[in-house]
């Protein structure tokens, strides 16, 4: 039996129970040769024997056109990672944490602007030619095609939250002038 910290198992034998969010528990009663996975956006639930088969799921998601096939709520960097909180036509919040000494690429955007507010550690943010320490409960406003870059300074990951405004609001909306990581403007 393998359970993580927000699962219980009542009774059961040979499961894997999983939760990857502290606000959504799973419980077991009486199972057998069963495997619940719970994410932020999909629950799986399948015969212990059938794990191999979860491309059947992914397969019969996709013709679904269910966004779960396609991405992962959170999408790994390595600066860190970032998952989307709200979405609507014209805007955007996002939770980023970036990883202590990590820097993210030197970029602008053709359609957005952005607004960072820190909630936990120091942000080390530089916007055309200013370079400002963000601190918890401050922010910094990135205007609409301005070159910016975010790093974390700091020994502790930092977290700040971003509120995307503008016409386009996707991943491929970014002009790379800089990046540690040798990336392109596609990546």
């Amino acid at each position: 039996m393998v359970t993580d910290a927000n699962s219980t198992a009542i009774d059961c034998h040979d499961v894997l129970l999983r939760s990857d969010s502290d606000d959504l528990k799973v419980v077991g009663i009486g199972l057998r040769d069963v495997m619940v996975v719970a994410t932020s956006d999909a629950v799986l639930v399948a015969d212990r024997s059938r794990a191999q088969d979860v491309r059947l799921a992914v397969s019969a998601l996709k013709a679904k056109r269910a966004k779960q096939a396609e991405a992962f709520p959170r999408d790994h960097r390595p600066w860190g990672w970032f998952e989307t909180l709200a979405l609507a036509d014209r805007f955007q919040v996002k939770r980023i944490v970036v990883k202590p000494g990590a820097a993210l690429s030197l970029q602008s955007h053709v359609h957005r602007s952005e607004h960072w507010i820190v909630v936990s550690g120091t942000a080390r943010v530089t916007v055309d030619d200013s370079v400002t320490l963000v601190t918890e409960n401050q922010s910094i406003y990135v205007p609409l095609g301005a070159v910016h870059r975010m790093e974390n300074p700091g020994k502790v990951p930092m977290v700040l939250i971003e509120v995307q405004t503008g016409s386009y609001l996707g991943e491929d909306d970014i002009i790379r002038y800089e990046d540690v990581y040798s990336r392109s403007s596609a990546d």
